[in-house]
Parts: C-alpha cells; sequence; structure tokens
C-alpha cells in the first residue's frame, strides 16, 4: 500500500537537494533585515514517519542562518520541501497521508497509521489544517489564483496534488512540495 518512491533514499534526496538549492539563495542574499552576511545555524529536527536509514543523517536537521554582525544576529530560515512548519512529521507525508486518508474505510486509515505511526488524532489535526487553517493563510490567498479552475477546497490536499502534472506520482509530490515551500515558514502562516 505504501507509494514505493517513499522507500527510496533517491526521492528524500531530491527533497534534501531542493532544499540545499533553496538555502543557497537565501545565504547568497544576505540578511534580510541589514544585509550582512548570513553564517550557517542549523538546528536538530527529528523527522518522523520514514526510518532514518532510508533518509540519511542530513535530514536530522533543519537548514537555518544566523546574521553575522552584531546587534542584528537574526535568523534566516529559507522555505523547505521536506518540512512543513513546524510539524514533526515530513511534509512529504502530512500531504499523502492527508490526500490518501480522504474517503478511505476505517480499515484501510489505520493501515496508514501504522505504517506511518501517526495517530488518528494526528490525521484529523492535520485534516482541520488543510480545510481551515491552510485556505484561510494570505499565501494561500495570491497562490490559488494558479489554479483555473479553482482546487476544491473541501478536497485538499488530494485537489491540489491532482493539479501537478508530472507523470509519475513521486514527482507529482515532488511538485506539490515545491509549491507548498513558502508555507513552511512562519512568515505566510497567518492571514
Amino acid at each position: 500500500m505504501m507509494p514505493v518512491y517513499l522507500s527510496d533514499a533517491k526521492f528524500w534526496r531530491f527533497l534534501m537537494d531542493a532544499d540545499e538549492a533553496l538555502a543557497a539563495q537565501v545565504r547568497a542574499a544576505g540578511c534580510p533585515h541589514c544585509a550582512a552576511v548570513l553564517h550557517s545555524a542549523r538546528y536538530p529536527r527529528k523527522p518522523r514517519g520514514v526510518r532514518r536509514a532510508v533518509l540519511g543523517e542530513d535530514y536530522g536537521w533543519r537548514l537555518s542562518f544566523c546574521c553575522a554582525r552584531e546587534g542584528c544576529r537574526r535568523r534566516t530560515t529559507p522555505a523547505s520541501v521536506r518540512f512543513l512548519g513546524r510539524r514533526v512529521y515530513l511534509g512529504a507525508l502530512v500531504v499523502l497521508i492527508s490526500a490518501l486518508s480522504q474517503g478511505v474505510t476505517g480499515r484501510r486509515r489505520a493501515q496508514l497509521r501504522v505504517l506511518f505511526g501517526v495517530s488518528e488524532r494526528t490525521v484529523r489535526r492535520w485534516r482541520v489544517w488543510w480545510r481551515e487553517v491552510f485556505p484561510a493563510t494570505r499565501w494561500w490567498h495570491a497562490a490559488r489564483a494558479r489554479f483555473v479552475p479553482p482546487v476544491d477546497i473541501a478536497q485538499l490536499p488530494a485537489s491540489l496534488l491532482e493539479r501537478f502534472t508530472a507523470p509519475e506520482p513521486g514527482a507529482r509530490l515532488r511538485e506539490a512540495l515545491g509549491f507548498l515551500a513558502p508555507i513552511s515558514i512562519a512568515v505566510h502562516q497567518a492571514r
């Protein structure tokens, strides 16, 4: 039942490489507050849902930077395709499990939970987030205009995944995560 690409280290490495590219752009731009040089200030994360052996050791760190100028020293965290905000489960799993849990039987939903170690309560919380919180963000209000006809809010995130056209499901998920990357940082969370 588990999509085969979730057990493929190449899928997760692709997402890590995408995060590193986003981080390189942020670092090259310098501090957004004072334009000074940014130093690495990555911090530990304990991503859940996929074995560390598949992910690699890099997945234990969230890429982030700190301003080098004394008096500023503000943290700058780039957008991420691996993490969806502060959630402990990897973004790919939050999107995929939320989409797969729509309209499935209780038995199927239980299989998903066991497979990824996600509680029913967590999946319900994610579904509420997709239906109520996500559509109310400033970012979504601007980004939703890219889709004609409009994405069905009641069917998020499945209705969003359907809009990406890569031939393989893993590539579609990667495209969706790239699209959602801006919401991985706090500035885009509230409306």
